[in-house]
């Protein structure tokens, strides 16, 4: 094992802080009927017994319970945080707890702490590894690639990750399967739009105490998450303004009603920036020179790279901590631009962040679950290179939880399934 301690070595009061940890994980469980009938299935057939799962994710209560439920399925699990501010230190020292369970995720660590943790995952030697942004995965490769060959594969959890991947699939230098759990319909649909939309507007509205109501609202990217944040804003009577680089989807944007325009110009008129892009330098130092007093810059991609710090802090004469999690940096006008979350994921790395949630979670979870015991059971049919998550565990996931709802649907009868599969029916 590594040299890196586990959080339980890491916390004041450990029982204290588990107590907190398994109140929280208690809480999420009770709505999270997805994992719930999954744990119940694999701890009466145990399907990952004798694997090693890897996890790097954000460690708070909803991750918490998916580790469980992978656990209590006959794994041994080691996991730490995905991003540097995401985790709840309580939540990690109740999964350390675990005997199946090791984590080394930890809150406000700066980069070098951050990998070692990566790399104390990595020394379980992981025969499946679940990701959320994928630097477990690139760690894995660029490090340690003699661990290549007895990893069966992996999951991926969030849209950056599945861009990352699919760019290193296209360089030929993936050597293992992944699934980009991003990509199914019930991670799109709802945790993206629903998830995102929902927790990135609560966190920014519990982080500054202002209202929503009559703001000029710029969203940096119309897709899931973006299409989320927009609609979500435009509910709590926001104006909102689009900004994008993808002609069809600032088409979709202008066509739903929002205004849309180049950030060149959204920076003249915008009261609060959210970012969802996922790509780098979204906002930069000549859209900071055009912005009013008072303006709220917040990220809801994975890395804290789409609002550039270093050209604010570049042309700051004076910054300050304005309130918990809010840093204001004063121009050398007088204007004052307030950075959320240091930049990084908002709906989590607030001091209050509490992420999506928790029936979203359940749902995205679910299909993390569900791919991990695909992996297991049928790997072998599954070359290096990103996947696509089978329909059908998909689909598993959407009627777990319509039946865990009371929710009835309609089913396709045998004439219907064959019309449907037909080419000869004309007019």
């Amino acid at each position: 094992m590594a040299d890196y301690p586990s959080i339980s070595e890491q916390v004041d009061d450990l029982e204290s802080a588990r107590t907190d940890g398994h109140r929280k994980m208690d809480w999420a469980r009770e709505h999270m009927p997805i994992l719930t009938a999954m744990q119940a299935d694999f701890e009466a057939n145990q399907p990952f017994e004798g694997h090693r799962i890897g996890m790097a994710m954000h460690v708070e209560a909803k991750t918490a319970v998916l580790v469980e439920t992978l656990a209590e399925g006959g794994a041994d699990v080691a996991i730490t945080g995905c991003n540097p501010l995401s985790t709840h230190d309580d939540v990690s020292a109740a999964l350390d707890e675990h005997p199946n369970i090791t984590s080394y995720a930890k809150r406000e660590v700066d980069d070098e702490e951050y990998y070692e943790a990566i790399e104390a995952v990595i020394s379980h030697e992981p025969t499946i590894t679940v990701d959320d942004g994928m630097d477990l995965v690139a760690a894995i490769h660029e490090d340690y690639p003699e661990l290549i060959d007895s990893i069966v594969g992996g999951c991926e959890e969030t849209t950056t990750g599945v861009h990352r991947l699919r760019a290193m699939d296209a360089d030929g230098e993936l050597k293992y399967p992944v699934f980009a759990v991003n990509d199914t319909p019930m991670k799109r649909l709802f945790d993206n739009v629903h998830g995102t939309g929902e927790s990135s507007l609560a966190n920014i509205a519990m982080t500054t105490n202002l209202s929503w109501a009559g703001k000029n609202v710029v969203v940096a990217g119309y897709g899931d998450c973006g299409r989320g944040v927009a609609k979500k804003a435009s509910g709590q009577n926001a104006n909102v303004i689009v900004t994008e680089v993808e002609p069809r989807r600032a088409l979709e944007a202008h066509m739903e009603g929002y205004d849309v325009m180049p950030m060149a110009e959204a920076a003249e008129i915008g009261d609060v920036f959210l970012t969802t892009t996922g790509n780098r330098d979204v906002i930069t130092r000549d859209h900071f020179e055009k912005m009013d007093d008072g303006v709220l810059l917040a990220n809801a991609g994975h890395f804290d790279v789409e609002v550039n710090l270093d050209d604010l802090s570049d042309l700051a004469v004076n910054q300050r901590e304005a309130r918990d999690g809010v840093r204001e940096y004063e121009m050398d006008d007088g204007r004052r631009l307030n950075v959320l979350a240091e930049g990084r994921l908002v709906n989590l790395a607030s001091p209050i962040a509490l992420g999506h949630p928790v029936e979203v979670m359940d749902q995205s979870f679910g299909v993390q679950a569900a791919s991990v015991r695909e992996l297991v059971e049928n790997g072998d049919q599954y070359d290096a290179g990103v996947h696509e998550v089978p329909d059908e565990l998909d689909r598993e996931i959407a009627e777990i939880k319509l039946d865990a709802e009371g929710v009835e649907y309609d089913d396709l009868t045998p004439e219907q399934e064959e019309y449907m599969g037909s080419w000869q029916h004309g007019t």
